[in-house]
Protein backbone atom coordinates (compact mmCIF):
# COMPACT_ATOMS: atom_id res chain seq x y z
CA UNK A 1 0.00 0.00 0.00
CA UNK A 2 1.13 3.47 -0.67
CA UNK A 3 0.39 6.77 1.03
CA UNK A 4 -0.37 10.03 -0.83
CA UNK A 5 0.97 13.20 0.75
CA UNK A 6 -1.98 13.66 2.77
CA UNK A 7 -1.55 10.38 4.84
CA UNK A 8 -4.91 8.90 2.56
CA UNK A 9 -3.58 5.23 1.76
CA UNK A 10 -4.87 4.31 -1.53
CA UNK A 11 -6.24 0.74 -2.32
CA UNK A 12 -5.40 0.69 -6.16
CA UNK A 13 -4.61 -2.47 -7.38
CA UNK A 14 -2.01 -1.71 -10.75
CA UNK A 15 -2.58 -3.03 -14.06
CA UNK A 16 1.10 -2.25 -15.32
CA UNK A 17 4.00 -1.21 -13.94
CA UNK A 18 7.80 -1.46 -15.07
CA UNK A 19 10.66 -2.71 -12.94
CA UNK A 20 14.41 -3.19 -14.39
CA UNK A 21 13.51 -6.69 -15.99
CA UNK A 22 10.97 -4.85 -18.32
CA UNK A 23 6.99 -3.70 -18.19
CA UNK A 24 4.73 -5.76 -17.23
CA UNK A 25 1.13 -5.54 -17.50
CA UNK A 26 -2.36 -7.28 -16.99
CA UNK A 27 -3.23 -9.08 -19.68
CA UNK A 28 -7.41 -10.40 -20.62
CA UNK A 29 -7.36 -14.08 -20.80
CA UNK A 30 -7.93 -14.68 -24.50
CA UNK A 31 -5.00 -12.80 -24.89
CA UNK A 32 -2.89 -14.29 -21.91
CA UNK A 33 -3.91 -17.59 -23.20
CA UNK A 34 -3.20 -17.31 -27.03
CA UNK A 35 -0.83 -20.15 -28.40
CA UNK A 36 2.80 -19.17 -29.35
CA UNK A 37 2.49 -15.54 -29.42
CA UNK A 38 4.42 -14.03 -31.84
CA UNK A 39 7.14 -11.24 -31.51
CA UNK A 40 6.11 -7.85 -31.65
CA UNK A 41 8.05 -6.04 -34.99
CA UNK A 42 8.03 -2.87 -35.80
CA UNK A 43 9.71 -3.48 -39.17
CA UNK A 44 6.54 -5.15 -40.17
CA UNK A 45 4.58 -7.24 -38.52
CA UNK A 46 2.42 -10.45 -39.66
CA UNK A 47 -1.34 -9.50 -40.65
CA UNK A 48 -3.61 -11.60 -38.69
CA UNK A 49 -6.87 -12.43 -40.56
CA UNK A 50 -10.19 -13.79 -39.43
CA UNK A 51 -13.15 -15.44 -41.18
CA UNK A 52 -16.31 -16.57 -39.91
CA UNK A 53 -18.75 -19.13 -40.85
CA UNK A 54 -22.02 -20.23 -39.61
CA UNK A 55 -22.68 -24.10 -39.97
CA UNK A 56 -26.37 -24.30 -38.32
CA UNK A 57 -26.01 -27.12 -36.40
CA UNK A 58 -28.56 -28.36 -33.50
CA UNK A 59 -26.18 -27.39 -30.35
CA UNK A 60 -26.42 -23.81 -31.15
CA UNK A 61 -22.59 -23.55 -31.36
CA UNK A 62 -22.76 -23.07 -35.25
CA UNK A 63 -20.51 -20.33 -35.58
CA UNK A 64 -16.75 -21.23 -36.35
CA UNK A 65 -13.60 -18.89 -36.45
CA UNK A 66 -10.78 -19.39 -38.44
CA UNK A 67 -7.30 -16.42 -37.81
CA UNK A 68 -3.79 -17.20 -38.69
CA UNK A 69 -1.09 -15.40 -36.97
CA UNK A 70 2.44 -15.83 -38.71
CA UNK A 71 2.93 -19.39 -40.18
CA UNK A 72 0.44 -20.93 -37.90
CA UNK A 73 -3.59 -21.19 -39.10
CA UNK A 74 -6.13 -22.20 -36.46
CA UNK A 75 -10.08 -23.16 -36.39
CA UNK A 76 -11.81 -23.02 -33.34
CA UNK A 77 -15.64 -23.06 -32.37
CA UNK A 78 -16.96 -18.99 -31.54
CA UNK A 79 -19.19 -18.40 -28.68
CA UNK A 80 -19.44 -14.86 -28.91
CA UNK A 81 -17.57 -11.83 -27.92
CA UNK A 82 -18.81 -12.57 -24.38
CA UNK A 83 -17.33 -15.62 -24.02
CA UNK A 84 -14.15 -16.92 -25.05
CA UNK A 85 -13.01 -18.95 -27.33
CA UNK A 86 -11.27 -21.97 -25.16
CA UNK A 87 -7.58 -21.20 -27.26
CA UNK A 88 -5.82 -24.75 -25.70
CA UNK A 89 -8.32 -26.62 -27.99
CA UNK A 90 -8.19 -26.07 -31.53
CA UNK A 91 -10.95 -28.11 -33.67
CA UNK A 92 -8.04 -28.04 -36.44
CA UNK A 93 -4.13 -26.42 -36.06
CA UNK A 94 -1.86 -26.43 -39.40
CA UNK A 95 1.77 -24.85 -39.05
CA UNK A 96 3.15 -24.25 -42.46
CA UNK A 97 6.73 -24.20 -43.68
CA UNK A 98 8.49 -22.00 -46.19
CA UNK A 99 5.01 -19.69 -46.67
CA UNK A 100 2.57 -18.11 -44.60
CA UNK A 101 -1.34 -17.53 -44.98
CA UNK A 102 -2.01 -14.22 -45.67
CA UNK A 103 -5.90 -14.34 -46.72
CA UNK A 104 -8.26 -17.07 -46.23
CA UNK A 105 -12.24 -17.55 -46.20
CA UNK A 106 -14.97 -20.58 -45.91
CA UNK A 107 -17.63 -21.55 -48.41
CA UNK A 108 -20.89 -20.35 -46.97
CA UNK A 109 -22.76 -22.26 -49.62
CA UNK A 110 -22.23 -25.08 -48.81
CA UNK A 111 -20.83 -25.36 -45.02
CA UNK A 112 -22.45 -28.18 -42.89
CA UNK A 113 -22.03 -29.40 -39.45
CA UNK A 114 -20.46 -32.00 -40.76
CA UNK A 115 -17.84 -30.16 -43.61
CA UNK A 116 -16.68 -26.93 -44.45
CA UNK A 117 -14.98 -25.98 -47.40
CA UNK A 118 -11.96 -23.43 -46.36
CA UNK A 119 -9.90 -21.44 -48.96
CA UNK A 120 -6.30 -20.46 -48.15
CA UNK A 121 -3.92 -18.23 -49.64
CA UNK A 122 0.24 -18.31 -49.25
CA UNK A 123 2.42 -15.73 -49.17
CA UNK A 124 4.63 -16.97 -52.42
CA UNK A 125 1.09 -17.75 -54.48
CA UNK A 126 -0.38 -20.95 -53.53
CA UNK A 127 -3.68 -21.55 -52.99
CA UNK A 128 -5.27 -24.64 -50.80
CA UNK A 129 -8.67 -25.85 -50.64
CA UNK A 130 -9.11 -27.71 -46.77
CA UNK A 131 -11.60 -29.25 -45.00
CA UNK A 132 -10.72 -28.12 -40.85
CA UNK A 133 -13.66 -30.03 -39.63
CA UNK A 134 -12.55 -33.29 -41.30
CA UNK A 135 -8.88 -32.28 -41.46
CA UNK A 136 -8.35 -33.34 -44.83
CA UNK A 137 -6.82 -30.93 -47.62
CA UNK A 138 -8.94 -31.44 -50.66
CA UNK A 139 -6.74 -29.15 -53.61
CA UNK A 140 -3.54 -27.56 -53.78
CA UNK A 141 -3.80 -25.02 -56.96
CA UNK A 142 0.09 -23.39 -58.37
CA UNK A 143 1.70 -26.53 -56.35
CA UNK A 144 4.94 -25.74 -58.31
CA UNK A 145 5.37 -22.70 -56.34
CA UNK A 146 5.04 -24.77 -53.06
CA UNK A 147 8.57 -25.18 -51.06
CA UNK A 148 7.27 -27.18 -48.53
CA UNK A 149 3.78 -27.55 -47.01
CA UNK A 150 2.29 -28.34 -43.48
CA UNK A 151 4.12 -30.34 -40.91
Amino acid sequence: MATEGGGKEMNEIKTQFTTREGPYKLLPHSEYSRPNRVPFNSQGSNPVRVSFVNLNDQSGNGDRLCFNVGRELYFYIYKGVRKAADLSKPIDKRIYKGTQPTCHDFNHLTATAESVSLLVGFSAGQVQLIDPIKKETSKLFNEEMASSWPA
